[in-house]
């Protein structure tokens, strides 16, 4: 633990991609598989079931530090992070933390997950003999692991990068086999960093996807517009059909199996040959089109939906690409010969599983019109595809690009605050904003990004200069800050105060020049969610 922990602290230190990657190189080589198998998992993004809420994590701390919970609650207000507070109050019974019994990463999972066994005095008195015995960057870290909640800064693509570095081995290679429902264990980091074989692939598990960028040209410079494919940019959930030879399984982009959930799909992937693979979209579908992505929403956490929801939130595939046929691996053709044979393949699929359609224009000028329709098809703007591309795990700039639509706006009123996490604990970055609903601002968005750290720092001292009311964490600020708005979309809500959700809600501008008087008003955004 003491190693990973260690790890941690110098993902914190540093923002530099070679820093970071040394640092895990550096573990891999020393940890021991098991150690290394369960690190992966985590570093990939990977968390244990919580089993210590934060209520009982807060009584530890009081108890341990014998302080008064109203102090633990000030010193977590201050903090930002409940396991950073934790670790630092928490009162060490080892005095020389460093000569602590040492246990490996993996020793400690097993613990944790032996502790759910236990009822809960007993649980807190195990936990409150591990957090004493700790030093506090080993302690943070188990409390993390307790609370469900590590997330560390670096992305999959750097953990496939380090171990593919440290094992000698492709990094397609290593994102293949950690792709899907890669179990920890010594023998599963062994088999992940053994030296590459041919070998045929695991039929029930997907690929690594082919990312887009954003595009951030002018479209005319991609060259030649009968160079590339374009098709929609669907607003769903990308996801991969592995029909193989035991069955049909459904996996996420996030490596997330989807089995039962989309029943119909299963049930339409069966009739295909085994040995193919489909990218695609999983949308919400009615007749001849998509629906609202929180009608997908719902059927996402029902693992097995009865009538009612399937026949309420029917789903689709739309397929855009052919990775596997006949078990044979096509990734390494050109997008064009994948195409013709995913249209020949899909030519007498069942209705749930379709074609994503290629978009037909002559030049860019009349993609750009074509492009301009999207929200009334429901969709997000445009793909273009390079017709010659193989298909690469990871975002390649230059092959794929997403052209999609600008956002929506509305200008807000910042209404509430409260203090981030991590490296902004201590500063109020997460923001509350409200519409004026006839002469009362009502919230329809929370964002956390979109300034700059000059900006933060300016608008925290004004939010706590300014500050009307306290809740807890959350603070009530007087109604005068005008702030841009940017999301993707709007729809109908009854799960919302204002009647209204947007999505993927963020900070475009501070506007000093606007008073709050002149802050949109909620009838706008209600206009544009019409009845959907």
């Amino acid at each position: 633990m003491r190693a990973f922990a260690e790890l941690y602290a110098a993902f914190d230190r540093s923002t530099a991609t070679s820093a970071k990657l040394a640092a895990l190189r550096r573990w891999l080589a020393a940890a021991d598989s098991g150690d290394a198998a369960w690190g992966v998992h985590l570093l990939a993004g990977a968390r244990l079931s919580r089993v210590l809420a934060p209520a009982q994590l807060k009584r530890l701390a009081a108890e341990s530090a014998g302080l008064p919970d109203w102090l633990v609650d000030e010193c977590h207000a201050h903090v930002g992070d409940l396991a950073e507070t934790v670790a630092l109050l928490a009162v060490a019974a080892n005095p020389d933390p460093d000569h602590a019994p040492a246990a490996g990463l993996a020793d400690w999972v097993r613990r944790i997950v032996r502790l759910r066994t236990v009822d809960e005095h007993q649980r807190a008195a195990i936990v409150r003999g591990w957090i004493e015995a700790l030093g506090p960057s080993e302690r943070f870290v188990l409390l993390k692991l307790l609370t469900g909640a590590l997330r560390v800064g670096v992305s999959r693509g750097l953990v496939v990068r380090a171990i593919a570095e440290h094992a000698g081995l492709p990094p397609a290679r290593v994102a293949e086999r950690l792709a899907g429902d890669w179990s920890p264990s010594a023998a599963a980091f062994d088999a992940l960093v053994a030296p590459d074989e041919t070998a045929a692939a695991d039929t029930a598990r997907p690929v690594p996807f082919c990312l887009a960028s954003g595009l951030d040209q002018p479209v005319e410079a991609l060259g030649e517009r009968d160079a590339w494919l374009a098709e929609w940019k669907w607003d769903g959930i990308r996801a991969q059909i592995v029909r193989g030879t035991a069955g049909a399984w459904l996996w996420s982009r996030g490596d997330e199996a989807l089995d039962g959930r989309f029943p119909e799909i299963e049930q339409a992937a069966r009739a295909m040959p085994p040995g193919v693979v489909l990218d695609g979209e999983l949308l919400a579908w009615r007749g001849d089109g998509p629906l609202p992505f929180a009608r997908l929403q719902r059927r996402v956490n029902r693992r097995r939906p009865g009538a009612t929801l399937l026949a309420e939130c029917p789903v689709r595939f739309l397929a855009y690409d052919l990775l596997r046929e006949h078990d044979r691996d096509l990734r390494a053709q050109p997008l064009r010969d994948r195409r013709a044979r995913l249209e020949r393949l899909l030519a007498d699929a069942p209705p749930a599983i379709g074609l994503s359609p290629i978009l037909a224009a002559e030049d860019w000028a009349g993609l750009r019109a074509l492009r301009e329709t999207a929200r009334a098809h429901g969709v997000e703007g445009l793909m273009l595809k390079r017709l010659d591309s193989s298909y690469r795990p990871g975002r390649r700039r230059g092959d794929w690009w997403k052209w999609k639509l600008d956002p929506l706006t509305v200008d807000a009123v910042l209404v509430y605050a409260q203090a981030g996490r991590g490296r902004r604990a201590g500063l109020h970055t997460d923001y509350t904003f409200a519409l004026w609903d006839r002469d009362a601002l009502l919230p329809v968005a929370k964002a956390y990004s979109g300034l700059d750290d000059a900006e933060i720092v300016r608008l925290d001292r004004w939010i706590r200069a300014h500050t009307v009311e306290r809740f807890g964490p959350v603070r009530r600020v007087e109604p005068v800050q005008v702030f841009e708005l940017a999301f993707e979309g709007v729809q109908r809500s009854s799960r919302h105060r204002s009647g209204i959700a947007v999505r993927f809600p963020r900070i475009l501008r501070w506007r000093h020049d606007k008073p709050a008087a002149e802050a949109d008003r909620l009838e706008t955004l209600r206009a544009i969610a019409g009845g959907g």
